[in-house]
């Protein structure tokens, strides 16, 4: 029996659409609400990362304006408490379906570095509550306020880093995959 072979396809595509749908109401009810009210895209979605002084002025940014303040925490307390879950289930699903970690490199693998593999998209999904979190700290006038704001910009390009390498690794997996020998074939079906 392969590694995927007990997790059927329709459970994959339906996490993938629960994401979408996560992902549409997070991006439609409260991010472009946020940039129309403000002119400024949320932290969340700074790719490239950004610095302590972005932090601060979205932190100015809040204290001027209430409504993107509340848009900010519902999107918090709202699609953002479930995304990051849906996310991490749907990469370790896609990971675990399309088999053995110890030949997806064409060699064997350490045991360990193996079962490490399968930790990736936990480590999404622990950097993305964490961001979240350091950003209701940071935009609170909590004490520890400032530790946050320092943090806030860490935990971005870690959650986006973590996020790189897992949709790399799972497209590296999915092109092993179709390039195998029709016995490997096991994403089908």
């Amino acid at each position: 029996m392969k590694a995927g072979s007990a997790i059927s396809l329709w459970v994959v595509a339906l996490l993938a659409a629960l994401c979408l749908a996560v992902l549409a109401w997070t991006t439609f009810g409260f991010v472009v609400p946020f940039k129309h009210e403000t002119g400024q895209a949320v932290l969340d979605t700074y790719f490239a990362g950004y610095d302590e002084s972005a932090v601060f002025h979205m932190q100015k940014l809040l204290d001027e304006n209430e409504t993107a303040a509340k848009l900010l925490s519902a999107m918090y307390f709202g699609p953002e408490l479930i995304f990051p879950a849906l996310l991490t289930a749907l990469l370790f699903l896609v990971f675990f379906r399309l088999g053995p970690v110890g030949s997806w490199f064409g060699r064997p693998l350490h045991p360990l570095i193996a079962k490490a593999i399968y930790l990736l998209p936990f480590i999404y999904g622990i950097s993305d509550y964490g961001e979240n979190i350091s950003s209701l700290i940071a935009f609170s006038e909590g004490t520890s306020a400032g530790l946050a704001m320092h943090l806030l910009p860490w935990m971005t390009r870690l959650k986006f880093a973590s996020l790189a390498i897992c949709f790399i690794v799972a497209t590296r997996l999915a092109i092993a995959r179709w390039l195998s020998t029709g016995e490997d074939r096991s994403w089908e079906g």
